[in-house]
């Protein structure tokens, strides 16, 4: 775990509150009454020089609705871009997948697929209650979920259990280019 100083604690916890209120279009009296903190202690709040209990760190993060750790966690840039070749890729079965997500999300995975004519590949069956979703750019691309054939052209979308044995095949006489979205069912704690 991070090694961080009280004062620096302070000085995040401002300044996110400050750039989440704003982004938001909200003024601290406004914020104070989602939250049901006195406007004073959301002032000291935004000033860093508050030391909040739990309790008030709760509200805080429940009237923004953001994960509570999301208060504390260093800034980070409005906007970052990365490069196509930091990216992870790999191939199967000839079809290059791409991951369009630089870093972990929780519980989702995404990716572009560019299937070169009559490539096959197989899917990985996810944890239960997995739903993936899969748009075709272009091309035609046949999926295989669950017993059941799909064929896809550009424009199209299905949406299937991604707990299930699926498979991805380009039946078209040109490279076909899909997106895959994979939402991971949380895992209880």
């Amino acid at each position: 775990m991070e090694e961080v100083e009280i004062g620096e604690l302070a000085a995040r916890l401002a300044h996110n509150i400050r750039t989440l209120r704003e982004a938001r279009g909200l003024t601290q009296q406004q914020m104070a009454k989602a939250s049901g903190l006195p406007r004073a202690t959301w002032a000291n709040l935004e000033s860093g020089a508050a030391n909040p209990t739990l309790g008030v760190l709760h509200k805080v993060s429940a009237a923004l609705a953001i994960p509570f750790e999301e208060l504390l966690q260093s800034p980070s840039p409005a906007a970052r871009h990365y490069a196509r070749d930091t990216l992870a890729v790999r191939e199967r079965g000839g079809v290059v997948v791409r991951s369009l997500l630089p870093h972990r999300v929780p519980n989702m995975v995404l990716e572009r697929l560019e299937l070169p004519p009559a490539a096959r590949m197989s899917g990985t069956p996810h944890t239960a209650g997995t739903r993936e979703y899969l748009a075709c750019e272009r091309g035609t691309i046949e999926l295989m979920a669950s017993g059941e054939r799909f064929v896809l052209a550009a424009g199209d979308v299905v949406v299937f259990r991604g707990d299930q044995r699926h498979g991805y095949a380009n039946i078209g006489t040109g490279t076909a280019v899909g997106y895959s979205v994979v939402v991971l069912r949380p895992v209880p704690v």
